[in-house]
């Protein structure tokens, strides 16, 4: 239940129209494109995802000291930022310009914390499925496929000059084995990416045969043969250098929590977490007791009341179409109680692809593109499995009738996709679009949008609502008390399975967020809800009887994603005078 975050950003681009901006947005759009196409010769296809289209056909560099090259990239457009921001005036353009320098800082010092404690492990499988997934995207623009060909090309060194992708990869990570202070991959992540590696090389072969593009079996039974090579060498090189533990360095994840926007310390982010979770709970179990009285349920404790609701499960055949059932209900409630505003564009919702959901096991929102948006739209991506696990790996946590409330309001309106198509319609700059991004303040807004929505769900309804704070909250102590080494994954696939109901599929794919697929990330939810909720209380002190929520919510959604400190002082500073 997020939004999209692979490897090299290449599904995380977000998005700007070509809408008419103010004068302000304008000149803050230019620091933010010098930042953008000097970045697009290490990282391209982020860039193509972002929707510039003319880095379409080309590949991330991964040749010989590339970590030092972007390094001194960063530092040479840190200097040129700080000159313009020497010289200027206007206040929102400056802050801008202190967003972009402080981007870049935290790109080098995750880059120089990597580096010191990592032996570099490269999947080039998801790496090679997220590229064309990206590229080769339905609300793309075909005239934009025929890239795919020029970038496999070049991913497998047919093109005159380039070296495998994967030879690259073996070279960068050999260079390292002699260094024994860094810490190889984990080995629960290894396992799981073997497993998946057949997933991802069938998904890239239905995404090109789906694009109709001619000429391009020979260059992809090379690439296939090329993955399934380093496939055998990761197996003889990289297995022997993983490591049995999934912690990370503290240094690693302090510095992932506070990418994500946390600004906690493990410590903090357990003890408040593991109140908000109790806290939640009693709520539930109170709500649980009256369902199953009126249900006439003997048994009313929480969980057996969660898993008898769920045993209410909706055909595969009928998913989808009870899913947009619920989003239409859900925007008659907005417009209703005038809760927010809408955006004119519809939202849409899909199932996801088998290898879709090896690469993410869990629902999430894939954003549109933002730069030269022409009127594609964010897809709310249903997942109904763990395609990792073995044998029965379908999930029956989604499918049923009472949970469809809460992830549509999360991953559709009002949270995720509504606050995409906010920054396509109402425009805002790039700055604030993309450099600010954070999953705190991402995340936080989709929880905060489940809260708001809550009173007018039903009753089994509001009950799977306070499951998912519930889970958030879990999922902020879980994740520090593994990677701390407190609990072990199995351990919390357990506690989650006793205590929350979830299926073990669904459990499995949460303990491998926490340790090895975004250690970290999965804190960000309640940490970011927590931070609007405070904002929200103060801001109702000061106007009183004059709050409007709706006012309020736009508002939030026109600052762009902009993270909790920041956003702080625009509403007190703004929205409140």
């Amino acid at each position: 239940m997020s939004i999209t975050y692979r490897l090299l950003g290449l599904a995380a681009g977000l998005l700007l129209s070509g809408m008419a901006h103010a004068d302000w947005i304008e000149e803050s759009d230019k620091s933010a494109m010098l930042v953008l196409e000097s970045q697009a010769a290490f990282q391209p296809e982020a860039m193509s995802n972002r929707g510039l289209s003319q880095y379409d056909g080309n590949i991330f560099d991964l040749k010989a000291n590339y970590r030092e090259r972007q390094t001194a990239n960063n530092n040479q457009l840190i200097k040129a930022l700080e000159m313009r921001l020497q010289k200027e005036a206007h206040p929102k353009v400056k802050q801008d310009l202190q967003i972009l320098i402080q981007a870049l800082q935290d790109e080098n010092e995750t880059r120089r914390i990597d580096s010191q404690y990592m032996l570099p492990y490269y999947n080039i499988h998801r790496t090679m499925f997220g590229s064309f997934n990206a590229l080769l995207d339905a609300r793309n623009d075909k005239s934009r496929y025929p890239a795919a060909l020029e970038r496999l090309r070049k991913y497998t060194g047919v093109a005159e000059g380039y070296t495998p992708i994967t030879e690259l990869a073996k070279a960068r990570s050999t260079e390292q084995f002699a260094n024994k202070a860094l810490m190889g991959p984990y080995l629960g992540e290894l396992e799981v990416d073997f497993n998946d590696a057949p997933r991802f090389v069938a998904g890239l072969k239905a995404m090109f045969e789906r694009a109709e593009l001619t000429g391009w079996e020979e260059d992809f039974a090379l690439l296939e043969q090329q993955l399934a090579d380093y496939a055998v060498w990761l197996k003889e090189e990289m297995l022997p250098r993983a490591r049995d533990n999934n912690q990370l360095p503290a240094a690693v994840y302090a510095n992932n929590l506070k990418n994500f926007g946390v600004r906690a310390t493990p410590e903090e982010l357990i003890e408040e977490a593991q109140y908000g979770y109790q806290f939640i709970r009693s709520e539930m179990k109170a709500l649980a007791w009256k369902i199953a009285q009126e249900r006439g349920w003997e048994d009313k404790r929480l969980v057996p009341v969660m898993r008898k609701l769920k045993e209410e499960q909706i055909p595969q055949d009928q998913i989808l179409a009870v899913y947009q059932e619920r989003l239409a209900a859900i925007e008659d409630i907005i417009v209703r109680e005038d809760i927010i505003t809408l955006p004119e564009r519809d939202a849409a919702i899909r199932l996801a692809t088998e290898a879709e959901s090896a690469a993410i096991p869990a629902s999430f929102m894939s954003p549109p593109q933002l730069i030269n948006n022409t009127g594609q739209y964010g897809e709310f991506v249903l997942v109904q499995s763990n395609p990792a696990m073995e044998g029965d790996a379908v999930m029956d946590d989604w499918s049923h009738d009472a949970i469809t409330w809460a992830l549509t309001v999360h991953e559709a309106r009002p949270g995720h996709e509504l606050q995409f198509a906010s920054l396509v319609e109402n425009g805002t700059s790039l700055t604030r679009a993309l450099f600010a991004f954070n999953s705190a303040n991402a995340e936080g807004w989709g929880l905060y949008a489940e809260t708001i929505m809550h009173e007018y769900l039903p009753q089994e309804a509001q009950l799977f609502n306070l499951f998912t704070r519930l889970m958030r909250a879990a999922r902020m102590f879980l994740d520090p008390m593994i990677n701390t080494g407190q609990l072990t994954p199995e351990q919390a696939v357990d506690f989650m399975m006793e205590q929350t109901a979830l299926s073990r599929p669904m459990a499995t794919s949460e303990a491998e967020r926490y340790s090895f697929r975004m250690p970290g990330q999965a804190t960000s939810y309640y940490y970011g809800y927590m931070n609007l909720m405070r904002l929200r209380t103060e801001v109702e002190i000061v106007l009183g009887d004059e709050f409007n929520q709706r006012e309020f919510h736009d508002f939030i959604l026109e600052q762009g994603l902009l993270p909790p400190e920041l956003l702080r002082t625009a509403v007190l500073e703004q929205f409140v005078k």
